[in-house]
This record gives structure tokens, C-alpha cells and sequence, in this order.
């Protein structure tokens, strides 16, 4: 099945599925082969209409099932130096170079490819496969497609969700949100500069404060599964002021806090808020009280944390042919199914150090592996 795998894929990575494009004429592609094999598929789409998720059952829709799930849009390649087009499957020996190769269309394709044999069973328990945009800038599309699941009365036994994991199956990931920190000041002439207030200067010091928090998250708790086995804080883009002889105005930045499971990500928040707004405001505001600084949501979603003594794990296990299990730093869309009440874990082919990087690839072992973790998930639900 592995040869049928890998025209899929090629096919699936020639659509430029960037975040920042539509996914409709993938989805359109998906569609019309599901639809070729006489199935019937649904969508929900994003508020703008360019985008969709699509959800496609397999089997009999009211019994307990298993979803296959993964994302259809990928990270951008620009500035990256690729040796290849990277939305042409280059196959050089045993590797298969594309954007999405690894992340995550490889599992896409693998999925698609056993969808002939799942008609042939036939199945007693539905697989269900639940594709979904916009992962990379956050998980907006997957809360969409859960809802549509809980409408149509769907209610999966399990959920794996594919992201790159070279077959390992991961039971826990992080927690992450994700903030913009906006600050305003009072410009003057950098001369009269005890007069303004220095919009840099106040964003500096909740930098610097955020840095502290991460100092103490570096601490513990900690737990020795997890390739970061900490909680972190991290700022990552900074930008403010017009001019070295002007107070600046305007500053902002953007951070993220990535949480262990008993770690509370809204109190570490609500830590950087109070130190805003008790700390920085009042002396802000003693030269100008239209100043301040303000915490925006940009993204999040919540860890994952399933038990290894549960059922879903002993199967995923039982599936992907190992015994071991792990826990990631990455978040991903199992935690929004955790959040929902299904039962998940991660486990899918590549590996994630290939991921997000120029020449990405996937090898066709891993493939294989995972061809064959669905072919049993086939029997399992067929049994």
C-alpha cells in the first residue's frame, strides 16, 4: 500500500496549503477521491469562507469509533534554501523531500490510502477522518470540526491525531498560550525625556519580568518524559519607537508561556497582568494617565495529558508494533479532543526534527510504519 501512499502524498503536498492561503482546493481534491468511493463528507468552514475542515465517516456512524486526525496546512518556505521545489514530491533514495512531507501530510496520505480496504471489511466501529486548517498559527480550525462532531452525534471511543512522531506514541504535551503585549507612552523630544513616558523602557522591564517567571519555571516542577521537561516563557518578537531622539510612543512584543499539565498557565498570566497593572501603570501614569499597557489574546490551547494506563494507549501501542511512549514539548490538536472528553493520543510517521525546516522530508520506512498502523487499526474496528 506504501506506493499508493506515496502518489497521494505527492499530490497532497503539490497544493500550497501556507496557513496564510486557502486549503480549498485540497480539500475540494479530498473530497472529490473520497467521494469517488462513495462516501459523503462535511464541512465547516472558517468565518471568511476560504477555508474548511473536512470530516468523512467510515462505517456505522452510531457506534463508538476511532478518529484519524490531522491538519492540511503547513509552515511558510520563505528565506528557507531549499535544494528542491518544495511543493514538488522529490523522492532522493528512501526519502521523500516536500513542504508537509513530515508535517503533517505524510499521515494524511496514509489514512487516504487505507480507505479502500476500510470500505472492503466493511467495519463494525466507524473510522472517522478529520482533516482540519489552520494548526500552525494556533489550532482554529479543529474546535470547529469537534463542535460538528458533537452535533451529528458522534461519540469516538479514541483519537489519534498523526502529528510527527516517528511512530512513538505520546501521551502528554504542553499547554500554550500566546500574548501580545501592547505599550503606550507619552512621546517627547528625547532632550525633554523625564517628561515622556518611554514606551521601550516599560516594555523592557515586563520583558525582563517575564524572564524572571521563566527563571523560576526552570526551577520545577518538572517531569523527566517530556523532551523540555519544564514549563517555559519565552518572548519572541519585540518592536517599538521611530527615532533615537524621540521618546518612544509605541511598543509591543509577542510571548508565550508552554506549561507542564499541573502547572497553571491563566495564574502565570494573571502574574504578568498584576505586575502591569500594580507595578509599571502607576509610575506610567503619575507623568501621563492616558498611558498604560494592555495583555491581548493572539492563541492557545490546552495540554494534553492522557493517563498511560489507558485503554486508548494500550491499543495505540498495540497498533504502532512498541512498547514505549513519550511526551513532548509541541503542542498539537490532541488537546482540544482531550478537552472534549475523547480519549487521545499523538502518534504518527517522521520525525519532528525534520519539521518547519527547508528540505523537509519524510522517509519511506516511516510510511510504511504508519500504513501499517492503520491496516491494523482496519482489523481492530473490523474485528
Amino acid at each position: 500500500m506504501t506506493e499508493r501512499t506515496i502518489a497521494i502524498l505527492e499530490k497532497l503536498v503539490s497544493f500550497d496549503t501556507t496557513s496564510r492561503n486557502s486549503n480549498l482546493a485540497l480539500i475540494d481534491w479530498v473530497e472529490g477521491e473520497l467521494a469517488a468511493q462513495g462516501l459523503s463528507s462535511v464541512r465547516t468552514y472558517d468565518d471568511a469562507g476560504v477555508k474548511a475542515n473536512l470530516l468523512t465517516t467510515i462505517g456505522p456512524a452510531d457506534a463508538p469509533g476511532y478518529v484519524l486526525s490531522g491538519h492540511t496546512d503547513v509552515v511558510p518556505v520563505d528565506g528557507q534554501a531549499w535544494t528542491s521545489d518544495p511543493f514538488r514530491l522529490t523522492r532522493r533514495g528512501d526519502r521523500l523531500y516536500g513542504r508537509g512531507a513530515c508535517d503533517m501530510k505524510g499521515f494524511l496520505a496514509s489514512c487516504l490510502a487505507g480507505v479502500p480496504r476500510m470500505l472492503e471489511r466493511p467495519l463494525a466501529r466507524p473510522i472517522h477522518l478529520a482533516f482540519s486548517y489552520d494548526e500552525e498559527v494556533g489550532c482554529l480550525g479543529v474546535p470547529r470540526l469537534i463542535a460538528r462532531m458533537g452535533e451529528a452525534g458522534l461519540a469516538p471511543a479514541a483519537c489519534f491525531v498523526g502529528e510527527p512522531t516517528s511512530m512513538q506514541v505520546v501521551v502528554a504535551h504542553k499547554t500554550k498560550v500566546s500574548y501580545r503585549a501592547v505599550v503606550t507612552g507619552k512621546s517627547v523630544h528625547s532632550a525633554l525625556a523625564p517628561q515622556g513616558v518611554n514606551a521601550v523602557d516599560y516594555a523592557a522591564r515586563l520583558v525582563v519580568h517575564l524572564q524572571e517567571i521563566g527563571r523560576r519555571l526552570a526551577a520545577g516542577p518538572s517531569d523527566a518524559l517530556f523532551d523540555v521537561p519544564v514549563s517555559t516563557a519565552h518572548t519572541g518578537v519585540i518592536a517599538g519607537g521611530t527615532a533615537l531622539n524621540i521618546v518612544p510612543e509605541h511598543c509591543e512584543f509577542l510571548f508565550e508561556f508552554r506549561t507542564l499539565p499541573d502547572v497553571d498557565v491563566d495564574a502565570l498570566v494573571a502574574e504578568m497582568q498584576a505586575y502591569a497593572r500594580d507595578v509599571l501603570e502607576p509610575e506610567m501614569r503619575a507623568v501621563d494617565p492616558a498611558t498604560g499597557i494592555r495583555l491581548e489574546w493572539l492563541s492557545g490551547f490546552p495540554g494534553l495529558d492522557t493517563t498511560p494506563e489507558a485503554e486508548v494507549v494500550g491499543l495505540a501501542k498495540r497498533l504502532a508494533g512498541r512498547n514505549d511512549h513519550g511526551k513532548v514539548a509541541y503542542g498539537t490538536e490532541a488537546g482540544l479532543f482531550f478537552a472534549a472528553g475523547v480519549p487521545t493520543v499523538v502518534v504518527g510517521p517522521g520525525s519532528i526534527e525534520q519539521a518547519h525546516k527547508p528540505d523537509e522530508y519524510i522517509a519511506v520506512g516511516e510510511l510504511a510504519r504508519c500504513d501499517v498502523f492503520v491496516d491494523r487499526l482496519i482489523d481492530h474496528c473490523a474485528a
